[in-house]
């Protein structure tokens, strides 16, 4: 007589987009890998609701949007998904939030969301709409419930609302992960970290800034969340500098007018007129590049879809890691990344506006096809075929618009700048410029293909530091993850008041002590500095291990438990502050073991598997999903073969059902 195989436990720390992702994946894996007759108890551990997490949660302001449109984000693999588990399609939030109007299908588990703003937000929204981050978090908490009803019975899943603050136990033994709060640790057989974006203690510059605005009783806020963010100590009409340019500063915009009570009026010729409250503080914005991220486009396609990708695919990855000299991403990979793109590019260009082209797309195609993107020969094929300037892809122009220019007053640099961002919201709500998208979705691809690239370590630690964390991410969030166009809109409008004033590119922040005065200057306008009583570092924490505020990944380091990714060469050594993972699978790197740790995972933004976002868009082959499902299939093998001496044993969280 055969007895029950015992069962088996996976905690997974954080309970965000990434753990439901996660989740999905092994419900979709489990009918092939899974015993269905052996238990399997899985624990979500996140102080804030599952599903949503901490950054989308609901409990935050509803004047905070998401930089995408409701059509372009899904959480669920679609046909272009290059995945060993079974494909299990699932609406977009756009398709998801259809019906609450009747103009979709209903979606199981249905029930309207309880906030009666956010389900009035859901009636009218349409799939070129930005929705809000609580529009986001009701379409999450629905994924997560509709995952639940998808686990095989076998499968139970339980919440505690917890802080997890420390994980122990040895490579070939149960694993116990410590809660705040709580005397009883939990015991499992594997564990997964998925905590999603961190915040960390101030870098040493920052924590000089704070010191000087507590001598002399001035505001400072180092990078941050802007969503939890305390603003109160801001003044009316207190001058304010706030370093970046990119949606941290838009959030914060928004927060620091329309979140103090100021709106916007639309006048008879469409622009925007900023209406103060009078409780707003004056806003002195610089960044390196002087200019706010590029808007979000508002269209769709206007040509067929290309095939993507084409120049900087798995075979051009293998071709570059075939070589034997380390790789310099600037010389070596940006030529075929920016090849890739510009293929994007011309492609819908030729397809939907072929009156601007004078060349027929097999003729520009076939001499494409054989060009470096930096040749003499690609640019003399561009210019004949683009006459206009204004629809060739100069990525050198696009990265740094104001290199080279300079103004000599204030007044004048804002008339500029105004004028330039007008000119960006246009071109990308104008479908005349749709070869604008065809470039952003080749970008996307291009993307998706730098985790095989990375992985395989053949970078310089100089091209890792400077060209890929620092130059790449940079660019690509320029381009690609910028505001939608109405944010700028009100830029422009704020400007106009006099609530925002631009400082310039490449700015410097500095202190005087005989005013108590932090200081901005900028080579935009030579000669001038602006004087503030706050400053702001308006952008995100960056990875840091030693610094990080999570307390279980400040143990595992402290602990020498986990490994930084470093790159080092005779050159130079680059600490990324991301902690070492497998490729492959994940797995946690343990230095004590010499290699990856059989029991621990981590997933998403705290580790060194860069370019892997936690939702995507459809039909784009998501890394994320790619790394869901291969890390879901591992782990269900290798719980099919653990917890011998591991009791499935629910704790004092809360049982999940639907």
């Amino acid at each position: 007589m055969s007895s029950t195989p015992s069962a088996a436990v996976l905690v997974v720390v954080g309970a965000g987009p990434r753990a439901t992702g996660l989740l999905e994946r092994i419900a979709a894996n489990a009918p092939e890998l899974w015993d269905e007759e052996r238990q399997l108890h899985i624990h979500l551990v996140d102080p804030h609701p599952p599903g949503p997490g901490r950054i989308w949660r609901h409990a935050q302001s509803p004047l905070l949007r998401m930089n995408s449109m409701a059509e372009d984000v899904t959480m669920f693999t679609d046909e272009s998904s290059t995945i060993d588990g079974p494909v299990r399609p699932g609406p977009s939030l756009a398709e998801w939030a259809a019906q609450f109007s009747g103009r979709g299908p209903r979606h199981a588990p249905y029930t309207e969301p309880a906030d009666p703003g956010v389900l009035a937000e859901l009636r009218a929204l349409d799939g070129t709409d930005f929705p809000t981050r609580r529009a986001q978090s009701a379409y999450l908490d629905w994924v997560f419930r509709r995952v639940l009803t998808e686990l095989p019975p076998s499968v139970t899943v339980e919440w505690h609302r917890a802080t997890a603050t420390a994980v122990t136990g040895p490579p070939d033994g149960p694993q116990r992960v410590r809660l705040a709060g709580r005397a009883t640790p939990l015991t499992a057989d594997l564990v997964v970290l998925a905590q999603g974006h961190l915040g960390s203690a101030p870098a040493a510059e920052h924590r000089g800034h704070a010191a000087f605005a507590r001598r002399h009783g001035r505001f400072h806020l180092p990078p941050d969340f802007s969503a939890d963010t305390d603003l109160s100590g801001l003044r009316p009409g207190e001058h304010v500098i706030l370093r970046g340019f990119g949606l941290a500063f838009v959030d914060l915009v928004t927060l620091l007018t329309e979140g103090r009570g100021g709106s916007y009026r639309t006048e008879p010729d469409g622009t925007l007129t900023y209406l103060p409250s009078g409780r707003e503080p004056v806003l002195h914005v610089g960044s390196r590049r002087g200019v706010p991220y590029h808007s979000k486009t508002r269209y769709r396609l206007q040509g067929p879809r290309p095939a993507l990708p084409r120049y900087f695919g798995p075979d051009a990855v293998d071709a570059l890691l075939a070589g034997a000299r380390p790789l310099d991403l600037r010389r070596d990979v940006w030529p075929l990344m920016a090849k890739e793109i510009g293929f994007g590019h011309y492609h819908e260009l030729f397809h939907a506006h072929p009156e601007r082209t004078v060349l027929s797309w097999p003729d520009f195609a076939a001499a494409y096809e054989h060009l470096d993107w930096y040749s003499d020969a690609m640019a003399a094929l561009v210019t004949e075929a683009v006459p206009d300037p204004a629809d060739r892809l100069d990525f050198e122009a696009l990265d740094r618009p104001l290199d080279g220019l300079s103004f000599p007053t204030p007044d004048a640099f804002q008339e500029h700048l105004r004028h330039h961002i007008a000119q960006d919201v246009a071109r990308r709500e104008d479908p005349e410029f749709s070869a604008d998208l065809g470039a952003f979705l080749a970008l996307l691809s291009v993307y998706g293909q730098l985790p095989r690239l990375v992985a395989a370590g053949r970078l310089t630690a100089r091209s890792t530091a400077d060209g890929l964390d620092g130059w790449w991410h940079g660019f690509f969030s320029f381009l690609a993850s910028g505001p939608p166009g109405f944010r700028l809109r009100q830029l422009l409008a704020l400007s106009r008041a006099g609530v925002v004033r631009f400082v310039g590119a490449d700015i410097r922040i500095g202190t005087d002590e005989s005013t108590g005065t932090f200081t901005a200057t900028s080579p935009t306008v030579p000669g001038r500095s602006f004087h503030a009583t706050a400053l702001i570092e308006a952008y995100l924490p960056g990875a840091s291990l030693d610094r990080t505020e999570d307390p279980l990944l400040r143990d595992l380091y402290r602990r020498g438990a986990l490994a930084e990714e470093v790159v080092a060469d005779p050159a130079h050594t680059h600490r990324s502050g991301l902690l070492t993972v497998s490729p492959a699978d994940g797995r946690l790197v343990d230095p004590a073991l010499g290699g990856p740790h059989p029991r621990r995972v981590a997933l998403g933004a705290p580790t060194n598997s860069r370019a892997v976002a936690a939702f995507a868009r459809p039909r784009t082959d998501s890394p994320g999903f790619r790394q869901n499902d291969a890390v879901a299939r591992a782990l269900l093998r290798a719980l099919g073969t653990a917890g011998a001496g591991t009791a499935a044993r629910p704790g004092d969280g809360r049982p999940l059902t639907v």
